[in-house]
Formats: C-alpha cells, sequence, structure tokens
C-alpha cells in the first residue's frame, strides 16, 4: 500500500509500446502503477514477495518481479505485459495456441505471468531444451496445473 500523503515523483515508461507520464508515490511498486494506475490486468498480484511470478512483466527486454520492483525504478525504461505481448507480436499468439492445446492453465492466474517468461526465452531464438525452459519457467508457481504441459507447449513453440 502506498502512502497517499508521500509526495508524487514524475515517471516515464514506454510501457506496451507507448510513451506513459505518471507521477508516482516513492513507494508505488512497478506493479501497483501497471495493474491499478494503467489498468492493465494482465498484471496480477499474487505472492507481493516476488516468488510467485503472477505479476512478471519484460522490463528492457528482461523478466522481472513488478510486485518487488518499484515503479521509479522503471523511469526512462520499456516495459512489456503479457497484454502487450498479445497486442503486438503475431508469434506469441502461436504460444498461446501451443498452451491452449496442451490444456496448460485450468484457473489460467499464472497464464500472464508465464507467457512473458515464456516469450523471453524464445526470443533469444536459440536451441531450447525442456530443462532450459524449465529454468526459464521457474519462477513461476501454478497451484492448479501441471507443469510439463507449459514446458512442452513452449518447446513446441520453439520448433515451430
Amino acid at each position: 500500500m502506498t502512502d497517499p500523503g508521500a509526495p508524487r515523483l514524475p515517471l516515464r515508461i514506454v510501457w506496451n509500446g507507448s510513451s506513459v507520464q505518471r507521477e508516482v508515490s516513492p513507494d508505488a511498486t512497478l506493479q501497483q502503477l501497471l495493474h491499478d494506475e494503467l489498468d492493465d490486468v494482465s498484471v496480477k498480484k499474487g505472492c507481493g514477495e516476488g516468488v510467485c511470478g503472477s505479476c512478471t512483466v519484460l522490463v528492457d527486454g528482461t523478466p522481472v518481479a513488478s510486485c518487488i520492483r518499484l515503479a521509479l525504478q522503471a523511469d526512462g525504461r520499456e516495459v512489456t505485459t503479457a497484454s502487450g505481448l498479445l497486442s503486438h507480436d503475431p508469434s506469441v499468439g502461436t504460444l498461446v495456441d501451443h498452451l491452449v492445446a496442451r490444456e496448460a492453465f485450468q484457473c489460467g492466474y499464472c497464464a500472464p505471468g508465464v507467457l512473458v517468461s515464456a516469450a523471453s526465452v524464445l526470443a533469444e531464438r536459440r536451441p531450447l531444451s525442456p530443462d532450459d525452459v524449465r529454468v526459464a519457467l521457474s519462477g513461476h508457481i501454478c497451484r492448479c496445473s501441471g507443469y510439463q504441459q507449459m514446458v512442452e507447449a513452449v518447446v513446441a513453440r520453439r520448433v515451430a
């Protein structure tokens, strides 16, 4: 929770390809900025401690837990969320197709964060073994599904 009496500081980011300027509380997290202020519902709040992966976004192309990163740490950077990937990168649609075909998710709460990490490792354009994918997705906790289907989908997308 941010301090309502704290001074607000200027912030500029490129969010899903669009330039955004806001004034934020110094203690506001990137997750709060994206979800609460910018209405990006693909950035979930899970654990609030950086261990579940549901808030994962890309900052300058690197997956980060947005719940433990201050919004001001993203000042001047490019932030991409699952919704941004889906609307700007056609290859992500193919990844989603592979995930759906393998019934990789049940409730889907972890899906946006998993999608961000999977897209990031696929963007490296290198050969990926199932173990490479497991490492890339290791920061995600899924409480209702098996991880194997996620791994199979990413590997299948890589060879497609």
